[in-house]
């Protein structure tokens, strides 16, 4: 049936008024007119018509189609395969009357090639029963484009996020993690194998020297060779990657030939080994470095040929060794810095000096490793008049310049405490005033005491607190209390009236003892200081009748794990009568 045949006898021949095409000549217009691709089939599914745009998308001409089957001639896979007759669109229309559409299987045009398709397809009734089926249908190659640039897109974003959070969690994990060699080692497991087969670093311990610090091999390495340790030196001669990468800072990208590339100098074949153990299709080396000094090199490679690293890869790879470069850098000043503090604290705090028949005992811990150091400091002193002066006290702050105001405060308050004889409270307001009229002043807590008395005894302490955790006494038969008394403001505050200060007294029982200590002693993270300073109170109770030294070691090992400051006490021991202390 032509296209012609198809309108004939729908309506009446004759234009209705005002010159409107007929029913018959309308049908006929809308189907060659049709800008998507019609065809009709019979009850059998053969081709009973088609419009001019169904001939133009599939090239073939009208009447070659028509009375051929439709699923045979036309209806493909992807794959160019003959798709099941079950399986196609077009027969639950004819058998059971059901619209379907769909998209994207292919039609077969008269040149071979596969034609993408949208379509839909249509029962057409008479007298009540299904007596054809109209597929009308369009080219989706312009969809799958689409589709195609979407998908690639897509990819493209998920990869882009992919690096993002690559880069975003190793610049939290490097920033959380105090020790260098952990914090590589955290790095290495981070990039392999969410962006790489294996990795490697390497750090600069000295001019030329360099220590290969991480290697985290491929998932399925079963070897067992040790990969870690002293490499040989970078030489001015070698262009080999890693040597030119730690020499000049420079970041490489490399493909099988550059990672081929003959080079004789050791550091190249040291290299090369790692390179031969794992497996190297594609290598990244980027360096370490801060804006003064290149600190090593990030080595990552991959081993699969069809997924080389690419232009974006070595840019997030250059960001990973930049942010490991500063918190390397940041790790060592960090440690120097400690260290520094450390023997500061170290020289200023003085091994207590004999006072008569009273027993004196001191310790001091530093805060752990990766922590910074603090002003925490004790001293003892013979005054002007014969009372021992106890001093424990805590510079504000965990730095360099906390030692540093630490070690100016003790020596100002050496130098106020001896210069005349007055109360605790009034030497720790003229050393404020000192602080203050200094120009850097600092923010400290400390105890000031007086240990009062005739040689042979009985002895009081005579103290003052400045914002300090009050002093403990424990008395010979294990009961251990608090002296709270004496709570002032802290050292450093301007807002308060000089002289406001008070002392307090407190007598001290025979073979007692009187424990000054810093916060650290007490303080643990995710705890309250009651429960520090009750769980103080309770071992040193158990602990009244060991020596002097004794009772510091056990007190100082009592102390809270996981704490982050310095840790410094003073313990006097008072004797009973006629003994030595």
């Amino acid at each position: 049936m032509t296209i012609e045949q198809a309108g004939r006898g729908i309506g009446d021949d004759a234009g209705p008024p005002g010159g409107a095409p007929s029913g018959g000549g309308l049908l006929q217009a809308v189907f060659a007119g049709l800008g998507e691709g019609l065809y009709l089939t019979d009850r059998d599914g053969r081709i009973s018509a088609v419009n001019p745009r169904a001939a133009e998308l599939l090239g073939r001409p009208a009447e070659t189609m028509l009375g051929a089957d439709a699923h045979d001639l036309l209806h493909r896979a992807a794959d160019g395969s003959v798709i099941p007759r079950a399986a196609c669109g077009l027969w639950p229309v004819l058998e059971r009357g059901l619209a379907d559409r769909g998209g994207c299987p292919r039609f077969l045009c008269g040149n071979g090639h596969l034609l993408p398709v949208s379509w839909s397809v249509s029962p057409v009734r008479q007298d009540g029963r299904v007596r054809a089926a109209a597929v009308l249908f369009t080219d989706a190659a312009d969809r799958l484009e689409f589709s195609r640039r979407l998908a690639d897109q897509l990819a493209a974003l998920e990869r882009l996020t992919e690096r993002l959070a690559v880069a975003t969690e190793a610049g939290a994990m490097l920033a959380r993690t105090p020790e260098v060699d952990e914090a590589l080692h955290r790095l290495g497991r981070l990039v392999v194998p969410r962006l790489a087969e294996w990795a490697a670093v390497d750090l600069h311990t000295g001019s030329e020297d360099v220590r290969r610090v991480v290697v985290v091999p491929p998932g399925d390495y079963s070897g067992d060779p040790v990969w870690e340790g002293p490499l040989p030196p970078v030489t001015e001669s070698s262009g080999a990657p890693l040597a030119r990468v730690l020499r000049s800072g420079e970041a490489l990208l490399l493909g099988p030939d550059d990672i081929a590339a003959p080079d004789d100098a050791p550091l190249a074949e040291a290299h090369r080994e790692l390179v031969a153990a794992f497996g190297a299709t594609s290598v990244i080396i980027v360096p370490l470095r801060t804006a003064r000094r290149i600190l090593g090199a990030l080595t990552v490679a991959r081993t699969d040929p069809a997924r080389p690293f690419d232009a974006a890869e070595l840019a997030l790879v250059e960001d990973l060794g930049r942010r490991a470069g500063l918190a390397v850098d940041g790790v060592r000043l960090s440690d120097r810095q400690h260290e520094v503090a450390e023997t500061m604290q170290r020289q200023l705090l003085r091994t207590p000096p004999q006072a008569g028949r009273l027993g004196l005992a001191a310790r001091y811990r530093p805060a752990p490793e990766g922590s910074a150091a603090g002003g925490d400091w004790y001293d003892v002193l013979t005054l002007a008049d014969g009372a021992t002066a106890l001093v424990v006290g805590d510079v504000v702050g965990h730095d360099l310049q906390a030692a540093a105001r630490m070690a100016q405060l003790s020596n100002m308050l050496r130098s106020i405490a001896w210069d005349r004889v007055e109360p605790p409270s009034l030497i720790v307001d003229r050393l404020e005033n000192a602080v203050l009229a200094v120009g850097d002043p600092a923010l400290a807590t400390l105890v000031l005491a007086r240990v009062e008395g005739p040689e042979e005894g009985p002895w009081q302490l005579h103290w003052a607190s400045a914002g300090h955790p009050p002093p403990l006494l424990v008395t010979e038969d294990g009961h251990a209390r608090y002296l709270e008394a004496a709570q002032n403001v802290l050292v450093g505050v301007e807002w308060h009236d000089v002289g406001d200060r008070h002392d307090a007294i407190e007598r001290l029982p025979a073979r007692s003892t009187v424990l000054l200590y810093t916060n650290g002693l007490v303080h643990a993270p995710g705890t309250g200081m009651d429960a520090g300073l009750d769980r103080l109170r309770r071992r040193a109770a158990a602990l009244a009748r060991r020596s002097v030294e004794g009772f510091c070691d056990e007190v100082l090992e009592g102390a809270p794990s996981g704490g982050v400051d310095d840790i410094a006490l003073l313990a006097l021991r008072v004797p009973g009568p006629g003994e030595d202390a």
